[in-house]
This record gives C-alpha cells, sequence and structure tokens, in this order.
C-alpha cells in the first residue's frame, strides 16, 4: 500500500446540522452518520467527515483546544468554465461566503473561492491542462505531458 495517499479528510464545525443543510443543497448526500457526532460523505475513493468542533478536539485527545479553520483549500475541478460559475453560484445560494468570484486565473485556467458556513475554503476551478476521469476524479499527468 502506497503511503502518499488521504482516505479521510474530517472537518470541525460549529453546528453539524447546519453544516449538513449546507451540503445538502449542493446535492451531496450522506453515506454514514452517527446521530449529532459526525457524519461522513463518500468522495471519489476517500471519504469526508464533519465532526462538531468539540467532538473532534476530544477525539484529538486535547479537549480544551479551541479548534478554528486552517490554511488549507478544499477543491472541486470541472470540465467548463460554465461548471466552475455554476458550482460557485449554487455554494452561495446554499449559504457560502464568496471570496473570489470565478475569472481566468494566471496559471491559464479559471477559478473562484468560496468558504462554507465554517470558514472552510474550497476552490472551483477549471484547468485545461488537468483532464478529469470520466467519475470527476483527477490523475495528475506525468511531467511530460504539462
Amino acid at each position: 500500500m502506497t503511503p502518499q495517499r488521504v482516505t479521510l479528510i474530517t472537518l470541525g464545525v460549529a453546528d453539524l446540522d447546519h453544516a449538513k443543510t449546507f451540503y445538502a443543497a449542493l446535492g451531496w448526500t450522506p453515506t454514514r452518520e452517527m446521530e449529532g457526532e459526525v457524519v461522513f460523505y463518500q468522495i471519489n475513493g476517500m471519504a469526508l467527515g464533519f465532526f462538531g468542533l468539540g467532538s473532534l478536539a476530544a477525539d484529538q485527545g486535547r479537549p480544551d483546544a479551541k479548534l478554528g479553520t486552517g490554511a488549507m483549500t478544499l477543491a472541486q475541478n470541472f470540465e467548463t468554465e460554465a461548471e466552475v460559475d455554476a458550482a460557485h453560484a449554487k455554494a452561495i445560494a446554499a449559504g457560502a461566503t464568496s471570496l473570489k468570484a470565478p475569472e481566468k486565473v494566471f496559471w491559464g485556467g479559471y477559478s473562484g473561492y468560496y468558504a462554507d458556513p465554517d470558514g472552510h475554503v474550497w476552490e472551483v476551478a477549471h484547468n485545461p491542462f488537468w483532464p478529469l476521469n470520466p467519475d470527476g476524479s483527477l490523475t495528475l499527468p506525468a511531467p511530460d505531458e504539462d
């Protein structure tokens, strides 16, 4: 098994029901959940979970920690600029905060950013140099293919 992998990303949220409502408005459906504690979504070969902030801190072995959002971005790539615009608009309509409206960017693609209700940052992008697999997943091209 390769060590270069991620199987689960868990994000702390202030209000689990609010997070579930927001992601449901984006079309996400939970795969597993422990009522009031944690919810998991199956996503292209891995899982994304949302865990109450206090419960997550306790699970990490530091129950008094004040958890916040980190300096990271989650991203969804799309096949067209129109799909990027639609995804950004859908997130804003569902209650996200727009950080940067989608626009052409210096690296030759098209992207925008929003923050979910807990401040987790998402990028929505079209990268013409990285074609998506039929299931929407991404396999990075070999360096000589860029």
